[in-house]
């Protein structure tokens, strides 16, 4: 089979390029070291946060795949970019939560970091112009977002790779406290797509409750690229070893 090659740039977000291959079934991602939080009111550039999503999301694609979570994961190609199946996206972001923060604490009214009785799936309508607004099951079925049957499949999925990534963070000393996902059809089939990276995660490290995620950012707490570096080495540790 002749390799995949690279064409024109199909789209740009605020962390990844997508680009057409020679395969219409796959997509070629490059990683950006584009920063952004506040639905886009706050920016910055952080050195190699780019490679270093890239090579997370890598590990962790393949951890899942290996225990039969179907992803868009098709290839690392180097430090920056990735092959990944085509989606059609679903506009809705699933947000899996373990202990309360960011906003849920607010609104539940518990203390950040509350061990959460089992954990609770949200759903955010996708749409930058609107600030990606929370949605209930209702808003998804009636406005055709996506099937009762499709999202029957990505609940399993999303509560199936929370209890694998906890799992896997426990053995590095990580409390996996929250994390955003989102799905898309290939050939039909609901898949896992974008990314898991500390962008979209929240990792605290287990004994010094250390925030070793995009909260480093977001909150001015400095030290953003050691962050992610330290995820990285740790899961490194235990998966390539």
């Amino acid at each position: 089979m002749a390799p995949i090659e690279k064409l024109e740039q199909l789209y740009e977000g605020k962390a990844k390029k997508v680009y057409k291959t020679t395969d219409p079934d796959i997509v070629w991602i490059e990683y950006k070291d584009s920063a952004t939080a506040f639905n886009g009111l706050k920016k910055e550039e952080i050195p190699n946060k780019g490679i270093l999503n890239n090579r997370i999301t890598a590990l962790f694609f393949q951890y899942l795949e290996e225990r039969a979570i179907p992803t868009h994961f098709v290839e690392l190609l180097n430090d920056r970019e990735m092959l990944v199946k085509a989606l059609e996206i679903l506009p809705v972001e699933v947000v899996v939560r373990n202990r309360a923060a960011g906003s849920l604490g607010k609104r539940i009214g518990q203390e950040e970091g509350t061990l959460l009785p089992k954990p609770i799936l949200e759903f955010y309508y996708k749409d930058d112009g609107l600030g990606d607004p929370m949605i209930n099951e209702y808003h998804i079925d009636a406005m055709g977002w996506a099937t009762k049957e499709q999202m029957i499949q990505v609940k399993e999925i999303a509560l199936q790779v929370n209890s694998l990534l906890i799992d896997l963070m426990e053995q590095v000393n990580i409390d996996l406290v929250d994390f955003k996902l989102e799905f898309g059809l290939h050939k039909g089939q609901v898949l896992l797509g974008d990314e898991i990276s500390p962008d979209n995660c929240r990792f605290w490290d287990q004994e010094t409750k250390e925030r070793l995620d995009k909260d480093r950012f977001r909150h001015d707490l400095g030290g953003i690229e050691e962050a992610y570096q330290e995820i990285l080495r740790r899961l490194e540790s235990k998966l390539l070893t």
